[in-house]
Order: structure tokens, then C-alpha cells, then sequence
């Protein structure tokens, strides 16, 4: 699942067909570029950029097509806000998903480190209970212990696996972008998509900028362009994940985020000559069937009084 998540905005309850293709192709490439982000985040670091000059560099070009998007529609006005204090631990949260997530694909093969950012509905499911006070029915929570199954199948529980440095900060990754899901829908109750994704923003650059002290590389030209090039791909990738749940459901949308594997095998085989492991492949199957089966009870959820 993509560690960005997208401007909430409403959407009207029917569209037209051809409005709901326009939101699966918009889904597929927003998939795509995030699967390019984080190709190039790997890149980034076997060149020696630190993590959080990377994530700099990610939030930072972010703000570009970003900073666009507010001007032509809501305008700038929209940043006003009485929830620092909300903002701030969405940026928490957020941060720690998405540099969990960056050091994963630093650490493990790219498709085995998206694979396993599949498992973030799962933990958010699971925490929704404590932290939203939400009731989870068996049906969910079957599916959740299968989802969990299919991350086992993935990082083979052995002790060597299961102490590989790589997976323990994709596993940190999923449960950040789980906990940043959940805050996400806490706050949008009061603040604005437009809001949240900025301030995120702005908080990722900051964090990324105090790193400085403690050791950045002065990146060659190449390497400086791959870094503006994975930034501009996040706020864009960010654009067409929103943009794909404004003009189509998202219970119909929602389902092709798994079609980032596809993009980043076909990246990891052209850049890397990788190929992904047979039982990462039947790992992510089972933690996508399982995170689709939450989508559609949590979809029946919100039109029926209990699931």
C-alpha cells in the first residue's frame, strides 16, 4: 500500500462509467509513481545518501506539484488552522511509516519491501479498536490473522528472517502508515485534506533538514537530479491518489493499489536484474486478498448498522 496517503476529498455517491475508468488509470499511476519513489530511494542509497537527506529531498520537490494543486483549487487561505497540536502527530506518525519504509527498500529487495507495506491496512484495522474505539467483527478479524499469515509467508519465520534488519523496519514502516491512516481520519473530521498533506509536508522537509548536523553527502549532478526526480514523484504520485478518489468510489479504486508490485517488479528487473521470490509473491497474494476483504466489510460496514 502506498505510504502516502491521499487528500480525503467527498465525492458525489454516483459517477459515470467513464469517470470511473478515469479513477482506475489515475490509481494505477499514482501506484507507478510511488513504485518510481521508492525505486529511487533504493538507487539513493546504494549511492550513500543518507535516509534523511533523501527524505528531505522527498518533501521538500513535494511542495512543488503540491503547492500547485492548493493554488488552483482551494487557494492558500485553506492552510489556517487551530490543530497544531493534531497536525503534529499525523506528522509523527507519518514520518516514522514513511522512514521505516525507506530504510526497508534500502535494506531488502524492492519487491519484497513493498510486499510487505501491504500488511499497513491490516495493523490498521487491528488498532482501530483501541485507538478509534471501532467495533471489529469476526469477519474482519479472520481476515486480519490471514492478512498476518501472508506477511509470515513472506519473511519466513525463521530466527534468521525474522531478525533481518530490513523487515523489522518495513514491519515499522506499515504500522507508521497504519497509525498515520488512522490519525488521518481523525483530524479530517475538522481539517481539510489540502491542510493535512501540507503541514505533513512541510514537517517531513524539517525533519529532514535537521539531519543536517549529522552527516549529508554533497550529491553529484546525477544523483542530485534522481533525488529531485523521487521528490516531484511523491507529491505527484500524493495529486493522483487524491484525484482518483474524487472522481471514482473508492471501494473501486482502492483494489489496484496492489498493481504497485507489478511496477516495482518491472523497476527491480530493469534496474537490478531481480526477480521476486516465489513466496514473496504468494505472501503478498494472501495479504491482498485479505486486505480486500476489509475493504469490502468495511464498505457494507458503512451502509449497515454492525459488521
Amino acid at each position: 500500500m502506498p505510504s502516502d496517503a491521499p487528500l480525503p476529498i467527498p465525492a458525489p455517491l454516483e459517477r459515470p462509467a467513464a469517470r470511473i475508468g478515469l479513477g482506475i488509470i489515475l490509481r494505477v499511476c499514482a501506484m507507478a509513481c510511488l513504485a518510481g519513489l521508492f525505486g529511487l530511494v533504493k538507487v539513493a542509497s546504494e549511492r550513500g545518501v543518507p535516509i534523511f537527506e533523501t527524505l528531505f529531498f522527498r518533501n521538500a520537490f513535494a511542495f512543488i506539484p503540491i503547492a500547485i494543486y492548493i493554488w488552483r483549487t482551494s487557494g492558500f487561505g485553506v492552510l489556517r488552522t487551530s490543530r497544531p497540536g493534531a497536525h503534529a502527530i499525523r506528522a509523527m506518525v507519518g514520518l516514522t511509516g514513511m522512514t521505516g519504509g525507506f530504510l526497508a527498500v534500502s535494506h531488502l529487495p524492492l519487491t519484497e519491501a513493498t510486499a510487505l507495506s501491504f500488511s499497513a491496512p491490516l495493523f490498521m484495522t487491528a488498532l482501530s479498536v483501541p485507538l478509534l474505539k471501532e467495533s471489529v467483527g469476526p469477519h474482519r478479524w479472520a481476515a486480519v490473522a490471514v492478512g498476518f499469515v501472508g506477511v509470515l509467508i513472506m519473511i519466513r519465520p525463521d530466527p534468521a528472517n525474522l531478525a533481518n534488519v530490513g523487515v523489522i523496519f518495513a514491519l515499522v514502516g506499515a504500522v507508521g502508515s497504519a497509525l498515520a491512516m488512522i490519525t488521518i481520519r481523525q483530524i479530517s473530521m475538522t481539517e481539510p485534506g489540502a491542510r493535512i498533506v501540507f503541514y505533513f509536508t512541510v514537517a517531513g522537509a524539517l525533519a529532514g533538514l535537521a539531519s543536517l548536523p549529522f552527516g549529508w553527502v554533497m550529491p553529484d549532478p546525477g544523483t542530485l537530479a534522481l533525488l529531485v526526480v523521487m521528490g516531484l514523484l511523491g507529491g505527484v504520485g500524493q495529486l493522483l491518489l487524491t484525484e482518483a478518489i474524487r472522481v471514482a468510489p473508492v471501494a473501486v479504486v482502492a483494489p489496484f493499489d496492489y498493481t504497485q508490485l507489478v511496477w516495482a517488479s518491472l523497476f527491480a528487473f530493469l534496474v537490478w536484474d531481480e526477480l521476486p521470490r516465489a513466496l514473496t509473491l504468494v505472501g503478498a497474494g494472501v495479504v491482498a486478498a485479505s486486505g480486500l476483504y476489509i475493504l469490502y466489510r468495511e464498505t457494507r460496514r458503512r451502509r449497515e448498522p454492525a459488521v
